[in-house]
């Protein structure tokens, strides 16, 4: 982690030369008191210890940093965020008292203890989630829903006699609020807010396989949005190791991914025809029933074969030649394309499992 060190020691001439030309570290951060934040940041950046005597300054001065504009430290905290070791600097930013003025909800987590499955107290917690996205390059969004998802944890402990062990019921629904109202003050943009918001609400979604439907995958999709599931699905897993558990991607969250995968793809089945059978009854003159369903099973077997058949023009013609043949042998034709469309689906779902490694 971050530390303070004197990486001058034993060359104190060095040191004197440097204090008559930088000055003293107080004066310095009177004068602009985000310099405190930039040398946390610069620990994150750059991998630096912080001088003693520096450190000292830090601490003292510390309440000045809550003058400055709120836009400010939050620039200086994204680039903390998108650097390669921003627990190092948080946890710095914390010992020296400047958290506090960057981000005070995230205060209340130290020494609060966690339940079973937890190896960390919840501020180390947040601290290892959002380091893990980092760890894994994962992008801007996720490290800031790392750092926050646990939030309200603290408000929301009860112990459970029954379980014998802490609870945290509702911690994800006050702790979107509670990330709300703190991104807004820090001034972040709204598309940011609104992501992360909705990350840290959805991030308890449930994840037991063997219980949940595709259905419920797909009301988690709409919750999130389609644009957020993948991030949603990685911050799960930053959580995870964040709790101190080794693996990060076990049997049942493959099977859950593969699930999810499933959920947004498009079933093969006639609609993905460039053709309906309103279109087929309006220009053919053909009653609804099943001759319909015949047709459009019939074409599907073929542009499965060759999806450059999929054309308006194409289908059109193959469909008056369809509509010409026997309905005894329309239907053979039409149920060989119903077992041709079930058979690729099942393949589909299969290669899904296997990418995933849940066969």
């Amino acid at each position: 982690m971050g530390s303070v060190v004197d990486p001058y020691k034993g060359q104190k001439d060095i040191k004197d030369k440097l204090v008559r030309a930088v000055g003293v570290a107080t004066d310095r951060f009177n004068e602009d008191a985000l310099r405190m934040l930039r040398a946390v940041r610069l620990v994150a950046e750059l991998g630096f210890g912080i001088d003693g005597d520096t450190a000292a300054a830090i601490s003292k001065n510390s309440k000045h940093l809550s003058h400055v504009s709120r836009e400010r430290v939050r620039d200086e905290l994204s680039r903390i965020l998108k650097s390669d070791q921003p627990m190092n600097a948080l946890v710095l930013a914390q010992r020296l008292g400047i958290l506090e003025s960057i981000a005070p909800d995230l205060i209340r987590g130290i020494g609060i203890e966690q339940n079973q499955a937890h190896s960390y107290e919840v501020f180390e917690h947040l601290m290892r989630t959002m380091q893990h996205a980092a760890d894994k390059n994962w992008n801007f969004d996720i490290r800031l829903s790392g750092l926050f998802h646990d939030v309200s944890k603290p408000e929301t402990r009860r112990w459970s006699d029954e379980k014998k062990e802490w609870t945290f019921h509702g911690h994800e629904v006050v702790g979107s609020r509670v990330t709300r109202k703190a991104l807004e003050d820090l001034r972040f943009s709204r598309e940011t807010i609104e992501k992360v918001v909705k990350l840290v609400r959805w991030h308890m979604f449930f994840s037991d396989p063997e219980q949940i439907t595709l259905s419920a995958v797909r009301r988690m999709i709409k919750n999130v949005g389609e644009e957020n599931i993948w991030d949603l699905l990685n911050l799960r897993i930053c959580d995870r190791i964040g709790t101190g558990r080794p693996k990060e991607q076990p049997f049942r969250f493959r099977k859950y991914k593969a699930m999810v995968e499933q959920a947004l793809r498009d079933p093969i089945s006639v609609s993905m025809l460039n053709t309906d059978g309103n279109h087929i009854m309006e220009t053919f003159r053909v009653e609804p029933g099943p001759r319909l369903g015949y047709v459009l099973n019939a074409l599907l077997e073929e542009i499965l074969d060759d999806s450059k058949l999929n054309t308006r023009e194409y289908l059109d013609k193959r469909t008056g030649e369809l509509l010409e043949i026997p309905e005894d042998s329309l239907k053979k034709l039409g149920e060989a394309g119903k077992l041709r469309r079930e058979t690729a689906e099942d393949e589909e779902i299969k290669h899904i499992m296997e990418r995933h490694h849940v066969c």
